[in-house]
């Protein structure tokens, strides 16, 4: 629930942007899919219901799930560079590496995140724009709702492509840059809360061999 009401939060930052995948990402990094899921599914519940236009805007929590379950494929193919509970390895001793070493460490980790982002923004702007293409075939008078479509980008859609079509690519601009910060801000916020749980549990063992 902090994670589901950090992403509310973030949300709440930009017009452009929806920043509601942050929390989602750093869950799921730290505590696996099923934690993930119910972060990004609750953030989804808890804003609709707020700001709620009809029950058709629940279903966007496919979406978000589909962050969490992403994002853990990602933890599966690149185990190395994106698990983070309880590692013991250069991760958390990045100081005592090899400048040259360094660098490449850091890179490997870059990559990995930027094809996730590009991975989650094709993704959610396919899954978004499918749901909000149906929600408007089904029910016409959802037509030009801000909350179904990003029409601020709809100037830049090819006029000739299909409405589903056209919904789905009106979201990509948008996907690109909010992914690519949720995906790096995600994982640099897991990082954060995987060295304080280090340092919190290597002050435990030290206060449990004075006694």
């Amino acid at each position: 629930m902090l994670g589901a009401f950090l992403n509310i939060v973030f949300g709440d930052v930009s017009d452009i942007m929806f920043l509601d995948t942050i929390f989602t990402i750093t869950v799921t990094l730290l505590a696996g899919p099923f934690w993930g899921s119910l972060t990004g599914a609750s953030t989804n519940i808890i804003i609709h219901t707020i700001e709620f236009w009809g029950w058709e805007g629940y279903l966007f929590a496919l979406c978000n799930v589909a962050t969490a379950l992403l994002t853990y494929l990602f933890m599966r193919l690149f185990p190395r560079e994106l698990s983070l509970p309880h590692r013991q390895d250069a991760l958390f001793n990045f100081g005592a590496l090899p400048k040259s070493r360094r660098f490449a460490f850091a890179m490997e980790r870059i990559v990995v995140l930027t094809l996730l982002s590009f991975k989650l923004c094709l993704a959610m702007s396919v899954m978004g724009g499918f749901i909000s293409a149906m929600i408007q075939i089904f029910d016409p008078s959802r037509i030009g709702m801000p909350d179904l479509s990003p029409y601020q980008f709809h100037e830049i859609t090819p006029k000739h492509v299909s409405f589903i079509l056209a919904e789905i690519i009106v979201r990509i601009p948008m996907n690109i840059i909010d992914r690519l910060v949720s995906a790096f801000g995600g994982y640099a916020i897991a990082l954060a809360l995987a060295f304080l749980y280090k340092w919190i549990k290597a002050l435990h063992i030290t206060a449990s061999q004075k006694r």
